[in-house]
């Protein structure tokens, strides 16, 4: 199992980034997909996920009317379109696929939010 982010970077409030995150190693159709972040000094949260079909979408309280998950099962790609950015929004972000009981985590890109 494979799973590379890209798409982070530096971005001013109330800037917009869009993360991708390629999939490899599995059946991609076959597995809900999250995004998590991480910012120093906390606990890695969820941010959003989204089901195997696509059809279903949660997103943390913090993020929901701002954050948009989106899936491409032909392409094996998950992407996370962030708007309205603040600076409580830098973190690293995670790909995450739980299969079986084992949990496969991509390398992080980091969003930093500040002017």
């Amino acid at each position: 199992v494979q799973l590379v982010e890209s798409g982070g970077g530096l971005v001013q409030p109330g800037g917009s980034l869009r993360l991708s995150c390629a999939a490899s190693g599995f059946t991609f159709s076959s597995y809900t997909m999250s995004w998590y972040r991480q910012a120093p000094g906390t606990v890695r949260e969820l941010v959003a996920f989204i089901t195997r079909g696509g059809g279903n979408t949660v997103y943390a309280d913090s993020v929901k009317g701002r954050f948009t998950i989106s899936r491409d099962n032909a392409k094996n790609t998950v992407d996370l379109e962030m708007n309205s950015l603040k600076p409580e929004d830098t973190a690293a972000y995670y790909c995450y696929v739980r299969i079986g009981s084992r949990s496969h985590w991509g390398q992080g890109t980091q969003v930093t939010v500040s002017s």
